[in-house]
């Protein structure tokens, strides 16, 4: 095992952790917030299970899933208005749980829950069948172009799942308001895929004519 990988990642769990527990409970002003403890157990123990995963069997997909360090200018604005979306829809939710202001009831809550487990288990196939799968907008050496599986249907199916994450995160808190803030994610992901399927068509053989046989980026059908 790595140990310097090993306490990297566990460092940067228990600090996303910490981050997301702050933001929703200190504006709640309360740990009397059930819609937040139900999205910590379903956000982070999947994750934690995902990097022990990572960890024994394809460490350099952990590696590669730990690096944020963007050197694409405008990928880095788009992590940038990203961060204040999520900073903003965590404090409302906890604000909205406070004073009460939209709260949703309880059945769709669970059924936000259920498509965010969903979405976790489509971004689980997208790690599996895609080993350069980077969190930086970057052609690796010796990257092929992955055409099988959820990449047969759409080209990008881990944005596909994170719109579904990221959507369903705010019903889960119960709040509504959270979610129109979260809505800001369809335009900062539109930019991010075209910045990407740019660099892609210029730096990896055979992209371009994987975007003619896979026509749509997102949703079939749709886009």
């Amino acid at each position: 095992m790595n140990r310097e990988l090993f306490w990297k990642a566990m460092l940067k769990f228990f600090s996303g952790l910490l981050l997301v527990g702050l933001l929703l409970f200190l504006p709640a002003g309360s740990f009397d917030y059930w819609q937040g403890w139900l999205l910590i157990g379903i956000l982070f123990v999947p994750m934690f299970a995902a990097g022990l995963v990572m960890m024994a069997k394809n460490p350099e997909l952990l590696r590669k899933r730990l690096n944020v360090k963007e050197e694409q200018g405008e990928q880095r604005q788009v992590i940038a208005w990203s961060g204040i979306m999520f900073l903003a829809a965590f404090i409302l939710a906890g604000l909205n749980r406070r004073f009460r202001w939209l709260m949703l009831p309880d059945w769709a809550v669970w059924i936000a829950a259920a498509l965010f487990l969903l979405a976790y288990l489509l971004y689980a196939e997208v790690l599996r069948e895609n080993a350069y799968l980077s969190r930086t907008i970057e052609v690796q050496e010796n990257q092929k172009v992955v055409d099988t599986g959820l990449y047969g249907i759409v080209r990008h199916p881990m944005y596909a799942a994170t719109v579904l994450l990221f959507l369903s995160m705010p019903l889960v808190l119960g709040s509504p308001i959270s979610f129109a803030v979260m809505l800001f994610y369809l335009p900062l992901i539109v930019k991010r895929i075209r910045n990407e399927e740019e660099v892609l068509k210029q730096g990896l053989e055979g992209y371009a004519d994987y975007m003619k046989r896979v026509r749509y980026r997102l949703i079939p059908g749709v886009w």
